[in-house]
């Protein structure tokens, strides 16, 4: 079945009790067992399952090509769900270039679980071949990443994990299983913040973990999951569900806005560097044309005349709304140095934008009126 008409049905099945096309949305938090609590429908407490989070589970682990699916409250939920699993003594390498949330996690919360964090390019892996001579337990890949657009190689990631008996994971968030499928390329789990391009519509959030195999490390993670309580809530479960029914096509005008958008800026004298692996001249260019369908909504820009220049960039804006998050209908911009915290590494210069559904020409003229 192809993924366009997978996303469409997967988690979709007509409710059993009513015949409903869309599925129905179980709010109950509890539910009716036995006097020894004998589970009369499989199910007996919200937070350790119900049948709507089922259905996205399902439409996760389908879409993305997995075992099993897990869904949890936020993206980082699902990040720090997963890390902190980990045993002490943990030794995980994590991208030079990635979300500040995973950043800060591996800064300031994982060494006070005895895990140990290292930082690298990910794009370099004799590098990393030769960290993980040391011994490593697991490899986080973040393809593209987040904010200057890099672009690792999954399958050659993949092998260097295998090699060293390490666990490598990737965050799929900015590139979705319609363009990308980490798990056929030999990642052992996928990560999404559902909160983009899952959700859709900046209106929903959420994360999820979808894994090769339904093992151990998938059942610690599960255990955690149930203990901690960081699960997702059924009303933001059927939201998402709904959100995948139309993804293929909404990545397909994403992507196709954003190579034009991309286009514009690359050409324009303003601009000093389009990060965006669609464009040819893009140091990853090549690899993502071998690993990914299309080349995604999201690309950042550094303007030329540095942080003063590219905040009165994106000041002048109309149609770009300054904000956090990606992945809606609506196109956003951000300085990210300044939403980074007291740390930031993204350079002063550097705007990220989220391309959205409106029409390229509207969101190119706004660009051309924003940099005059």
């Amino acid at each position: 079945m192809r993924l366009e008409t997978l996303a469409v049905h997967a988690g979709g099945e007509c409710d059993a009790a009513t015949g409903a096309v869309a599925p129905p949305i179980h709010l109950a938090t509890t539910f009716r067992h036995g006097p020894a609590a004998e589970k009369i429908a499989g199910y007996e407490y919200q937070r350790e399952g119900n049948p709507t989070n089922d259905r996205l589970c399902a439409a996760m682990a389908g879409l993305e090509g997995g075992a099993a699916a897990l869904t949890f409250a936020s993206g980082m939920a699902a990040i720090s769900g997963l890390l902190e699993s980990l045993p002490p003594d943990s030794h995980i390498v994590i991208p030079d270039d990635c979300y500040t949330g995973l950043r800060v996690l591996g800064a300031e919360f994982l060494p006070q679980r005895g895990i140990r964090v290292s930082t690298l390019d990910m794009t370099d892996l004799d590098a990393l071949d030769r960290l993980c001579q040391a011994g490593v337990d697991l490899i986080w890949a973040e393809t593209p990443s987040n904010p200057r657009m890099q672009v690792s190689d999954i399958q050659a990631l993949a092998g260097i994990a295998k090699a060293h008996a390490s666990v490598l994971v990737c965050d799929n968030t900015f590139a979705s299983p319609v363009l990308q499928r980490p798990l056929q390329l030999g990642a052992d789990i996928v990560m999404h913040s559902t909160t983009k391009y899952f959700g859709g519509h900046s209106d929903v959030l959420g994360g999820a973990l979808v894994f090769a195999q339904a093992g151990d490390l998938h059942q610690r993670v599960a255990h955690r999951l149930h203990i901690t309580g960081a699960t997702l809530s059924p009303f933001s479960a059927w939201l998402t569900l709904r959100g995948c029914r139309s993804l293929p096509a909404r990545m397909a005008m994403h992507c196709a806005n954003a190579r034009a958008v991309a286009d514009f800026l690359d050409a324009h004298a303003a601009i000093e560097r389009v990060n965006y692996p669609g464009l040819a001249k893009h140091p990853g260019h090549a690899i993502a044309a071998r690993q990914m369908s299309d080349f995604g909504g999201m690309l950042s820009i550094q303007v030329h005349g540095g942080r003063n220049a590219a905040i009165r960039m994106a000041g002048r804006l109309k149609l770009f709304t300054n904000a956090t998050s990606l992945g809606g209908c609506e196109s956003l911009i951000e300085h990210r140095a300044s939403v980074e915290g007291a740390t930031p590494t993204s350079p002063d210069n550097l705007l990220r934008i989220s391309v959205g559904l409106e029409h390229p020409d509207d969101l190119i003229a706004d660009l051309a009126q924003a940099l005059e």
